[in-house]
């Protein structure tokens, strides 16, 4: 699986872009703020429907423009593929799949594998609980069309029953409607938490190899599932909350309240790790989910670093390289000392200046 090459219209501060890249290792280097992470995104967004920033569709349309098109030639299986995508500030965006519309955003499911690691990702492990959801999110939904069915469910559910409560306060008869928004937030929310766990499972037997040779053997690692309510007792708790939600207006049980815990050695380094731990542990995560992907849909993912190694010390600078292999990777940074200092075999460049891109 690789991206061929991949075309903007109007996207972030690119009037008109058009770049082929090289099956192996693509490096974007330039100054801060040229554009380098927009070509990252816009290959993520073509892969997933969203942006890795969280960005909405009216923030990523260049200053003055009302839309945008992202156009992506991927190769999977030894088979070409067109994906569009076509942003529009006050209407849904549309996507296409080699050239025929589709109606839903799960129908790129399958058909590009993404990694995206970035500095933000190195505090995963200190940040909130938020943020760990997204990354189980992330990951179970480009390897899994039914969790990101249910996960896409589910948060609909949640949305409307918040709405809904907050609703009652003006007319208390609503109130005999909650239960069918409850049958199904169980319903989907039960799938979630099982999935979550199956996830959590498979990680470590992956993660535990990684951090090991990372940190020379001397620590152990291990994530905790820590599910806000357990499946079999999912109804019960939110029929229990119920009027506590009603007073909050609010959903306060389910698996949007959900995190995982990293331990070393025993230890919960969220509270009690070092920095150096936590940076440790969470490129083991990255890394570990190249190794899921695999495993999984049988196919090397796509790898995005964005401006990561500036972040990381040489020694975990060169297992992070080493470990890229035949994957097709994207680099973005400000220069390009790294790779001529470690050796390391670099297929494509391309300089990043202010919108424009000129292959080195």
């Amino acid at each position: 699986m690789y991206v061929k090459s991949l075309e903007l219209a109007n996207f972030r501060n690119y009037d008109t872009l058009s770049i082929a890249f090289d099956q192996g290792t693509n490096i974007l280097y330039g100054d801060n703020a040229q554009g380098k992470t927009n070509i990252l995104e816009a290959i993520y967004l073509c892969g997933t429907s969203k942006s890795h920033k969280g960005s909405k569709d009216r923030e990523v349309i260049h200053f003055n423009q009302d839309e945008s098109h992202i156009r992506m030639y991927v190769c999977k299986d030894e088979v070409s593929h067109k994906i569009d995508i076509h942003l529009r500030k006050n209407k849904p965006k549309g996507i296409a799949i080699d050239g025929i519309p589709i109606r839903k955003a799960s129908e790129l499911f399958g058909i590009v594998n993404l990694v995206f690691f970035s500095p933000e990702d190195l505090n995963i492990i200190k940040n909130g609980p938020s943020e760990r959801r997204r990354f189980m999110d992330s990951e179970l939904c480009q390897i899994s069309k039914f969790y990101l069915i249910q996960l896409a469910n589910y948060n609909k559910i949640v949305i409307q029953r918040n709405k809904l409560l907050k609703d009652i306060r003006n007319s208390s008869s609503l109130g005999e409607t909650l239960d069918i928004w409850d049958e199904q937030m169980v319903m989907y929310g039960k799938n979630l938490i099982s999935e979550r766990k199956k996830f959590i499972d498979r990680l470590n037997k992956i993660l535990k190899d990684i951090h090991l040779n990372l940190t020379g053997e001397k620590e152990h690692i291990e994530l905790i599932y820590e599910a806000n309510v357990e499946e079999e007792s999912f109804e019960k708790q939110l029929f229990r909350n119920r009027e506590r939600d009603l007073h909050f207006r609010a959903s306060s049980v389910g698996p949007h309240r959900d995190d995982f815990c990293v331990k070393i050695n025993g230890v919960d380094i969220r509270r009690f790790g070092s920095q150096g731990q936590q940076r440790t542990a969470a490129l083991s995560l990255k890394l570990s989910e190249i190794y899921l992907v695999k495993e999984i849909v049988k196919d090397t993912p796509i790898l995005l670093l964005d401006d990561v190694l500036s972040e990381l010390d040489s020694s975990r600078q060169n297992y992070l390289l080493k470990s890229i292999g035949n994957i097709q990777t994207f680099i973005t940074c400000t220069g390009l000392d790294e790779f001529v200092q470690n050796q390391f075999e670099v297929n494509k460049v391309f300089q990043v200046i202010e919108g424009t891109v000129v292959q080195g």
